[in-house]
């Protein structure tokens, strides 16, 4: 409960204890077990969430290969923007790799606490603008960067991850195939 607190006064600056538990009345703590699905593509994820523990996978089938847009980790939010906030079919699976607990929101209640907390819209445009900034930093490495750059600064950021996760997912965000990657990961580790 304290991440989620420090993320949400990192938004807001300080909220009283009436304000916080106001707020944490609409959620719910959810456990989910490792590869059962969050949200799975083309049906509908009618929940948001905030991630306390555990590995989550965002990824898609694309001509019969899965295609991993994002590893989700604690302290992120997590769910498919499309359909959440406009009720689209799910474009994405949301898989868990570890069991994980989750606040989780739904839909309708989401509806509700923006209507009586209305502190809680500023969360969504900034939990927008993440979404839409990261994006930016990972169209602008894949144009910009070499395969072994992406593998270095990703590893920088996130190297418990290498260890937790299967490396042809890590290859799949980098937008890589698992070949590249191993070759990389190799040449990485005999030079340190």
């Amino acid at each position: 409960m304290t991440e989620f607190k420090d993320m949400i006064t990192s938004y807001f600056g300080e909220l009283t204890d009436d304000e916080f538990n106001k707020m944490m009345s609409y959620f719910h703590l959810e456990k989910i077990s490792k590869n059962e699905f969050f949200t799975e593509e083309g049906k509908h994820c009618n929940r948001f969430s905030f991630q306390k523990t555990g590995i989550l996978r965002v990824f898609k089938m694309d001509d019969g290969k899965e295609v991993t847009q994002w590893i989700s980790t604690l302290n992120y939010f997590i769910t498919d923007v499309s359909s959440f906030f406009f009720g689209e079919p799910s474009r994405w699976s949301i898989q868990a790799l570890s069991d994980s607990e989750l606040l989780t929101i739904s839909n309708e209640n989401y509806k509700q606490l923006c209507e009586a907390f209305p502190k809680w819209n500023e969360i969504e445009k900034r939990f927008l603008a993440k979404c839409f900034a990261m994006l930016e930093d990972r169209v602008y490495s894949h144009l910009t960067k070499s395969a072994e750059e992406r593998y270095t600064l990703y590893f920088e950021q996130n190297k418990s991850l290498f260890n937790q996760v299967p490396l042809q997912y890590l290859a799949s965000v980098l937008g890589m195939s698992a070949e590249t990657f191993s070759r990389i990961r190799k040449r990485q580790l005999e030079n340190s």
